[in-house]
């Protein structure tokens, strides 16, 4: 019989400007490593069974594993979401300052070439 892996592939949240790609094996569930071989020569008794036990658990941790993963890659999207605004929000505040300088400019050679003609036509009245 061939056992099959189970895997899930999610985007873990870092921090807000970087995200990473994950991928996490669900089933079968790997063992935990105990450097302590005292632990493994002990014989317990597991109430109400073995079985019982892990028809309640298997359930709950695969649940827990899968809501993480949402949740990660959920404040990932919220991450690369709230970057791109805070990018587009400073392209745009760039944009006002250079459009407001081209404007400023235009005005500032409409108002020149005014007080050239209105010199120029006292200029003209003074000479005639």
């Amino acid at each position: 019989m061939k056992l099959t892996k189970f895997l899930i592939v999610f985007n873990e949240f870092k921090s807000v400007i970087q995200q990473k790609n994950v991928v996490e094996q669900l089933l079968p569930i790997k063992p935990f490593d105990v450097n302590n071989n005292s632990l493994n020569n002990v014989d317990y008794i597991y109430e109400p069974g073995k079985m019982e036990i892990i028809n309640v658990l298997l359930p709950k941790c695969l649940n827990s594993q899968l809501w993480t993963s949402l949740l990660d890659s959920y404040a990932a999207e919220l991450g690369a979401r709230m970057t791109a605004m805070d990018m587009a929000t400073e392209n745009a505040k760039e944009l006002i300052r250079s459009l407001n300088l081209t404007y400023n400019k235009a005005r500032q050679a409409s108002i020149t070439k005014e007080i050239l003609e209105i010199v120029s036509g006292a200029n003209a009245l003074k000479e005639s």
